[in-house]
């Protein structure tokens, strides 16, 4: 079977690689929403810290002999740290400042962070072996499905929507939105808005750098790996509205299945569509998709 004289296996294929690559959009577009939106911070480290949760899981596999399933949850909490030691020694000065700072100060935390591991491992990829629970791939009869590519999509949704089940709908998240919009009458019932600033900071890294530990057995781990990624995330936030947390987890998966589908029909068009689509939603909406208009 044909679908406009393309077979249909292929094109489900594309829409699953899409759907995979849409899974990491949207996770690394919600980490950056929940920054901008929550502390009003451009986050340009956001692409370093994803290769340094991949580089943290291959250390901790490679030279601890730990397995996926312990360095899933120990490499973000590691980049967590590393963004909360970010926040309180640098990033909390900036605040009132304008947002070209933060986004100097973390363009140069990137500039460093890759510059490190590029002295250690060079610009080659080290091979991360998927986890043998989801090695091979499960036939669907019409397709033959990866089982870690399912696993890679089930987990972003989770935590994509996990977290945006906090931040819009629970007290946790009312005392976020509350703290960043008026800090002092949030201080006067009691919380301690400068700790939840800086967890908060900490939580929007560490989600990068579990979107990292989960595309390391997808594409070899790389110093180079965020940089080439962080430009399209960018993207996706404009598109889905900056500090929109929804806006960014479906314009991520949304851009991802384009651009699969792009891939299939023009394939030349598949490096460049995100772009073009940002193009036109910001001539017809200059606040993104899901933003508010002032």
């Amino acid at each position: 079977m044909d679908i406009f004289g393309v077979p249909l296996p292929a094109m489900l294929s594309q829409l699953l690689l899409g759907l995979v690559n849409g899974s990491f959009y949207a996770m690394l577009s919600l980490g950056l929403a929940v920054i901008f939106g929550l502390l009003n911070v451009i986050n340009f480290s956001h692409g370093a810290l994803y290769m340094m949760g991949a580089f943290l899981a291959w250390m901790g596999m490679t030279y601890l002999g730990l397995n996926y399933w312990v360095m899933l949850v120990l490499a973000p909490v590691l980049v967590g740290v590393f963004g909360i030691i970010i926040e309180k020694t640098m990033l909390r000065w900036l605040y009132k400042l304008d947002h070209l700072y933060g986004l100097l100060l973390t363009f140069g935390i990137t500039l460093m962070v890759e510059g490190v591991f590029r002295s250690f491992y060079g610009v080659s990829g080290q091979p991360f072996e998927v986890p043998e629970l989801l090695a091979g791939a499960t036939d669907l009869g019409f397709m033959v499905l990866p089982n870690y590519r399912a696993w890679v999509v089930v987990a972003s949704l989770a935590v994509c929507l996990g977290t945006w089940f906090v931040i819009e709908k629970t007290k946790l998240g009312s005392y976020l939105r509350a703290g960043t919009e008026n800090p002092k009458l949030v201080e006067a019932f009691g919380v301690n808005v400068p700790l939840m600033v800086t967890m908060t900071y900490g939580f929007g890294v560490a989600l990068a750098g579990f979107a990292g530990v989960l595309a390391a057995p997808i594409i070899q781990v790389s110093p180079l790996m965020g940089s080439n990624l962080i430009i399209v995330v960018f993207a996706v936030v404009v598109i889905g509205g900056m500090g929109s947390i929804m806006g960014s987890i479906l314009t991520g998966l949304a851009l991802g299945v384009i651009e699969g589908l792009t891939r299939v029909y023009y394939p030349e068009g598949s490096a460049t569509v995100v772009f073009v689509v940002m193009i036109i939603v910001l001539l017809l909406r200059p606040a993104g998709l899901f933003g508010k208009e002032k």
